[in-house]
């Protein structure tokens, strides 16, 4: 086959597709396009840059572009997919002076990721008003938030970097107060990161808890570890409007004007499908581009996969989004061993995630609410525990809450969180691990967990939760 294989997106699947199918089949060309300049770095790491926990920017890439050439893959920044014809097997492709060319594929991976949703909020030309979804944006924060006579301009160390937007927050004053709308991942991860910077910040957030996905015990637990670090929590509190002329200046919530120096929205994502508009191709969940087991759209040669993609549910067999990171850079190399010759799985999915808020850890896996639960035809049971998280005499031992949902009828573990001080998040792999394996509460109350007073007790939080869950289903 003379066509390349063609990527559109250089971050996490789209280079980990590049590389492994360059070391499969080294013989045949593939090309990478990029619409900016960044390519391969930790989307999820950005926030603890603006907090200062990462020293440079430069720390949070994984691959440089010279890297990417060495590897043999033909990396071409600046140059945007902007149409795909299926049936020529070509995509149009659109460079930054205007100029468009096309380029022929054997085999082509949509790799476009997602971008920030702004819902009705127009941060664009609204000085100290943010969405946070690129690395451009970590840096504009990072440089608003600090003082203009102490600003350190060598953390931003990347020649990707917009200097003319850094320079023009960097200018700025500091911003006194701050409005977080919106308190999913990036809204607690935010808060934090403000927080540590000296920055007085206010939390705002839609519905009755925060971190909805992860339920309510995490949320809870989450917005009392935020509240104790100084961050105002305001739940059942929808932000209506952004208010100022050139610079932020208010937030109006129900009505009420609420007087802010910055403002970070941060109320969901959307894929980047629409390079695919007119061809057809089936869409999913969310909006993003409907996937079978291998990453295969349904078009003929066509694959997708990050957080453009959807995947299968390991609870419900069915396809979802949620867009991680693992589930990027999993289904990008396997789709670079599929297209080289060596089909293999992108595997499922369970949203397991975890986040931080200060000394406060949260995770969550599979199906925690229980309507979803049961329109998923489910009959859910849950159970809440709180236990040690070490033996009860070794120093560091702190309380952990366990949050079980499983299927009445057949006693299958359908989801779980986990949160707390001591090591909790971790503890959500467990859990995970249970998922992919269609694992009983009853067999989870039988696993072999390890037991030692340092680490954990002998009745492991995670055992407790199953054994009393397991009662409870038996009632």
């Amino acid at each position: 086959m003379t066509d390349p294989f063609v990527v559109v997106g250089a971050d996490a699947a789209g280079l980990s597709a590049a590389s492994k199918f360059r070391r499969e089949a080294p013989d045949r060309e593939v090309v990478v396009f990029e619409k900016g300049r960044w390519i391969s770095y930790a989307y999820c790491g950005m926030p603890y840059f603006i907090a200062r926990y990462v020293d440079r920017m430069s720390d949070l890439l994984s691959l440089s572009p010279s890297e990417v050439d060495e590897r043999g893959i033909d990396l071409r920044r600046g140059r945007e997919v902007v149409a795909v014809d299926p049936d020529a097997k070509r995509v149009t492709v659109e460079t930054a002076d205007g100029d468009r060319v096309e380029q022929a594929y054997g085999d082509l991976l949509v790799a476009t990721g997602a971008r920030a949703d702004s819902g009705p909020f127009d941060v664009r030309g609204l000085d100290g008003a943010f969405t946070l979804h690129d690395m451009d944006a970590a840096a504009a924060i990072d440089a608003y938030v600090a003082d203009p006579d102490d600003y350190d301009s060598d953390r931003v160390d990347v020649s990707a970097v917009d200097r003319d937007r850094v320079e023009r927050n960097a200018a700025m004053p500091a911003p006194e107060t701050a409005a977080v709308v919106g308190g999913g991942y990036v809204g607690v991860e935010v808060a934090e990161a403000l927080s540590e910077r000296g920055v007085d910040v206010r939390v705002f957030h839609r519905s009755g808890h925060l971190l909805s996905p992860f339920g309510e015990a995490v949320g809870n637990r989450v917005e009392t570890a935020l509240e104790a670090e100084g961050v105002s929590v305001r739940t059942d509190a929808p932000v209506e409007a952004l208010v100022g002329d050139e610079r932020i200046e208010a937030i109006d919530v129900g009505g009420d004007r609420v007087p802010v120096d910055m403002a970070v929205v941060g109320v969901g994502i959307r894929p980047n499908t629409e390079l695919l508009d007119g061809t057809g191709v089936d869409l999913g969940p969310g909006g993003a581009v409907r996937v079978d087991d291998h990453g295969r759209t349904s078009l003929p040669d066509v694959y997708a996969a990050g957080d453009c993609a959807t995947a299968r549910h390991a609870v419900t067999g069915e396809p979802d989004w949620m867009p991680l990171g693992l589930t990027a850079n999993r289904a990008g190399r396997a789709i670079g061993a599929t297209v080289a010759g060596d089909p293999a799985p992108v595997g499922d999915i369970a949203g397991t995630a975890a986040v931080k808020a200060f000394d406060t850890e949260g995770a969550r896996v599979g199906i925690l609410d229980p309507e979803a639960a049961e329109a998923a035809g489910f009959d859910p049971v849950s159970e809440t525990v709180t236990a040690g998280s070490r033996s009860g005499y070794y120093p560091g031992a702190a309380e952990t809450e366990v949050t079980l949902v499983a299927d009445r009828d057949t006693g299958r573990l359908l989801g779980g969180s986990v949160v707390g001080t001591d090591r909790a998040a971790i503890r959500i792999d467990t859990l995970a691990t249970a998922i992919e394996a269609d694992m009983t509460v009853p067999e989870v109350e039988r696993l072999d967990l390890a037991y030692a007073p340092p680490f954990s007790p002998v009745w492991d939080p995670i055992l407790v939760a199953a054994k009393v869950l397991n009662g409870k289903i038996e009632d």
